[in-house]
């Protein structure tokens, strides 16, 4: 889960790809940020105890009825933070691999 911060006001949204570099989010489409602004952003990753805090520019919008596909590029975050979703991507790369090389094998 993410909770975007657009003019302080916050919107819940899901993330469904996520990079050392940026993701992308799903929001309620009348909640959802245009493109070109920069929002705060809190992310919960899978297995860290802490949030994630980011900024970062939506650089995509693409909307539906009920939702809107965003494309966010992060342009500012703690080098912890940073190291610590580098790390998650790395290792869920790394358990994708295995699964598939092991399909691969059998």
């Amino acid at each position: 889960m993410v909770t975007s911060y657009v003019h302080d006001r916050p919107v819940r949204g899901l993330a469904t790809n996520l990079s050392d570099t940026g993701m992308s989010l799903s929001a309620i489409s009348m909640l959802a940020p245009p493109p070109g602004l920069v929002v705060g952003l809190e992310l919960d990753v899978p297995g860290l105890d802490e949030s994630i805090w980011a900024s970062a520019q939506v650089c995509y919008r693409k909307d539906d009825r009920m939702a809107s596909g965003l494309g966010m590029r992060f342009v500012a975050m703690a080098r912890s933070h940073a190291r610590l979703i580098r790390e998650f991507c790395i290792e869920m790369r790394r358990k994708n691999l295995g699964s598939l090389l092991a399909r691969i094998r059998a």
